[in-house]
């Protein structure tokens, strides 16, 4: 069978090549359209979309510092010393995502954590505070709050022997960085005296 088609001067053009060039036009075009279509998804598509909605920790935004925070460390009875080496044997290497820094001096009754530093203190004075003060309990703990200059400073007003957390202004919602000082707190410190009417739980 003669598969060509005649032209106006009579010359005879093949059907066939005239096919095979179409489809392998088409056979090179599908595929290379697939592919642009591939690389335009992969670039929509985030690499990690688990990662992408989580929340920076507070100390992704910026390196820490690793150098020893400068506490005090003054001398303890022995009834306190006892209570703040349990307690500061037994808080976490984190507290909100803050990383544990050393101290310069006393760290079996001071801990320090991010930078700027919140620190955790062990055995100094009760807190003083108006019977109309604001308390929490946090974790079963309950604590006084003041505010200073550059700081909130929480204190335990339900324990045997104080224990004082110190939050930087710059973390937010200066609250939510008690629960793992708290539960360290039930654990290694026992209640004692009389807490305020407003501690509950």
């Amino acid at each position: 069978m003669d598969e060509s088609t005649e032209t106006s001067s009579g010359e005879k053009t093949p059907d066939r090549t005239n096919r095979n060039a179409a489809w392998l036009a088409t056979a090179v075009a599908v595929p290379v359209t697939l592919l642009v279509a591939g690389l335009a998804f992969a670039q929509l598509r985030p690499d990690d979309p688990a990662g992408s909605a989580a929340s920076p920790s507070p100390t992704s935004a910026r390196p820490q510092s690793s150098a020893p925070v400068d506490l005090p460390a003054p001398d303890l009875a022995e009834r306190p010393t006892v209570v703040c080496r349990a307690l500061l044997s037994q808080l976490p290497p984190t507290v909100g995502g803050l990383a544990q820094r050393p101290v310069t001096a006393g760290p079996e009754q001071n801990a320090a954590y991010g930078d700027p530093a919140l620190t955790v203190t062990c055995g100094g004075p009760a807190a003083t505070f108006d019977e109309t003060d604001e308390v929490w309990t946090v974790n079963r703990v309950c604590w006084h709050g003041a505010d200073e200059a550059d700081a909130t400073v929480f204190t335990t007003v339900d324990r045997e022997v104080p224990v004082q957390v110190t939050v930087p202004k710059e973390y937010d919602q200066p609250l939510q960085w008690l629960p793992a000082v708290s539960n360290t707190v039930v654990e290694s410190v026992r209640s004692g005296g009389t807490p305020p009417s407003g501690c509950g739980g």
